[in-house]
C-alpha cells in the first residue's frame, strides 16, 4: 500500500480534471466511497491492486500516479540493480518496478523484498490480470485461494491474481522475488454470429 500524500494528491487531481466525483470513482473501481475519499486525503493505505484499478480508470500509466513524471521509453528500456521505483504497499511488502520507464506497460515486472517481521501481518489481495512469482532468495509459502505451496530459491508460481493472494516468508530470513503482473489485454473469446 502506498500513503504517499503527494500520490493521493495526483489522484483526486486527475480525477477531478476528469471531470468525475469521488463516488463515481470509487463505483468505477468498486470500492467504498468513504474508503476511496481516504484514499485521496491521504489518510488511508492505497492498495496497489487499487492504484491499477485508479490508473485505468483514468487512463494514467501507473508510473503517473506514483511519480508525477509519464514514462518515456516505447521500445527499450533497462533499469540497472537496485534502481526500481519503490513501492510500499503494505508492511512486510517492499516492491521495486522494473519497467517503470516504459509506456504503455502490459505487463508489471517487480521485485518483492519480504521482511520477516513485518511480513506476519500480511493480508490477502486480489486484483485483474495472472501473476508470476520467481523467488530470487530465501523460502517464501504462495497462497492462492485454498491453495499454498512453499517455495525456495529458483521455484515458480503462476496464477490466476482475481483469487485473494499473498506470500509469506518462512523462517526468519528475508526473502526476495520477481514477480510479473499482466494486467493487460481481455482474452474474451466470441462467437461469430
Amino acid at each position: 500500500m502506498t500513503r504517499d500524500i503527494s500520490v493521493a494528491e495526483r489522484i483526486r487531481d486527475i480525477r477531478e480534471s476528469c471531470e468525475m466525483t469521488a463516488e463515481e470513482a470509487a463505483e468505477r473501481i468498486h470500492v467504498d466511497a468513504d474508503l476511496y475519499k481516504r484514499f485521496e486525503s491521504g489518510e488511508e493505505d492505497i492498495p496497489i491492486s487499487a492504484l491499477y484499478e485508479i490508473a485505468g480508470l483514468f487512463g494514467v500509466d501507473l508510473t503517473d500516479l506514483l511519480t508525477g513524471v509519464s514514462p518515456r521509453l516505447e521500445t527499450f528500456s533497462v533499469v540497472r540493480k537496485n534502481e526500481g521505483h519503490e513501492i510500499e504497499r503494505c508492511p512486510g511488502y517492499s516492491f521495486r518496478s522494473m519497467a517503470y520507464n516504459f509506456k504503455n506497460r502490459k505487463i508489471e515486472p517487480l521485485i518483492v523484498d519480504l521482511d520477516p517481521v513485518e511480513n506476519k501481518k500480511m493480508k490477502l489481495i486480489s486484483h485483474p490480470g495472472q501473476e508470476f512469482n520467481l523467488i530470487l532468495e530465501g523460502k517464501v509459502r504462495v497462497i492462492v485461494g485454498e491453495n499454498s505451496a512453499d517455495l525456495e530459491e529458483g521455484d515458480t508460481a503462476y496464477f490466476d491474481a482475481t483469487i485473494p493472494h499473498g506470500q509469506a516468508v518462512i523462517g526468519d530470513e528475508k526473502a526476495k522475488f520477481l514477480t510479473v503482473i499482466f494486467h493487460g489485454t481481455d482474452y474474451t473469446i466470441k462467437e461469430d454470429e
